[in-house]
């Protein structure tokens, strides 16, 4: 039984907070959160102790491992910090918010010797995994181009985007890590930035973006993102190669579809948001992160994975504001 603690006790960390609660193999021991009373009543939830020192999670000799939620300049210094403690990390993405923080801790991240994974979650989607696992087998020959489509229900507010990094760190950050999964690594970035939301656009970032990215082999993933759909929370990936296609569709709450005078195949709506889309997801993520600290085995996505999708993150944002692809070779 893995005895975890989560820093943060924003919307992220009671995700982790509800699935850590819920896995037989471990316990939520302790929640963190420097700012008001959310770490006491998130902790409160799953009768799990809290405290608004963080410092004391790295401290706390009864915790063998953490998840980290909080904000993303403190990504990098809480990862060390645990590392250092000599317990495992199960830190959310991205890494930081630009590589030159990044590089500024270079040695000391490549010096961490204790299981490390980063939260890009959907590697580990039952749909998307089932896909590549097809793809590997030679189902559908070699691939020839991917498709990734991520649309949000609705925009955040201004407020949160002038934080966030931008739409290329903050939403497309997940695309990115997803195309690696495909890929391998990536040699040229091309973005175009799309701006429909006034707001949005005066705080100086994207609602939208289309994406192309190739790697040395000359296999393209295209990638289109929007921060608002009507439809609501539009997650597909299409991955064709030289002898087939294979699909992953949107996931709706039944499988039930009316037909009528008036509508043929209609169904429900998409579920609603990330919580329900990829509630299988951290389930799963989670039991790989465990897994790889029981047997002391390194896990993925790794530190070196979100360092590249941060690197693709920052040559979108490169691109789509200089309208020039960028290479990466």
């Amino acid at each position: 039984m893995l005895n975890i603690a989560v820093i943060g006790a924003g919307r992220i960390g009671h995700v982790h907070a509800k699935t850590i609660a819920a896995h037989p193999g471990a316990t939520l021991a302790l929640v963190a959160d420097p700012f008001g009373d959310a770490a006491e009543k998130l902790a409160a939830t799953y009768g799990a102790r809290h405290t608004t020192d963080v410092d004391s999670v790295f401290a706390d000799e009864s915790v063998d491992a953490v998840v980290i939620g909080s904000p993303t300049p403190l990504h990098i210094p809480h990862l060390l910090a645990a590392a250092k403690a000599g317990k495992a990390v199960l830190c959310e993405k991205p890494i930081a918010l630009d590589m030159e923080d990044v590089e500024a801790a270079r040695d000391e991240l490549s010096a961490v010797s204790v299981p490390v994974m980063f939260g890009f979650n959907r590697r580990f989607d039952p749909s998307f995994a089932a896909v590549h696992t097809q793809l590997e087998k030679g189902t559908i020959g070699e691939l020839e181009n991917l498709l990734i489509i991520s649309r949000d229900p609705a925009a955040p507010p201004a407020e949160y985007v002038k934080v966030s990094g931008g739409i290329f760190r903050d939403m497309t950050i997940h695309d990115f890590d997803m195309a690696r999964f495909f890929l391998g690594d990536i040699v040229e970035v091309h973005a175009f930035g799309q701006n429909f939301n006034e707001e949005i656009k005066e705080a100086g970032d994207f609602d939208a973006a289309v994406v192309t990215l190739k790697n040395a082999a000359g296999v393209v993933a295209t990638i289109v993102n929007n921060r608002k759909c009507s439809a609501g929370y539009d997650q597909r990936l299409e991955a064709q190669g030289s002898t087939g296609t294979l699909n992953a569709d949107n996931i709706r709450a039944t499988t039930v579809r009316l037909s009528n005078g008036e509508v043929t195949d209609a169904a429900e709506p998409y579920l609603d948001f990330f919580l329900q889309r990829y509630a299988d997801a951290y389930r799963i993520e989670l039991t790989e992160f465990i897994d790889a600290v029981v047997a002391g085995t390194k896990p993925t996505p790794s530190i070196d994975d979100a360092i590249e999708a941060l690197r693709l993150a920052e040559a979108a944002t490169e691109s789509a504001q200089t309208g020039k692809p960028v290479s990466l070779a």
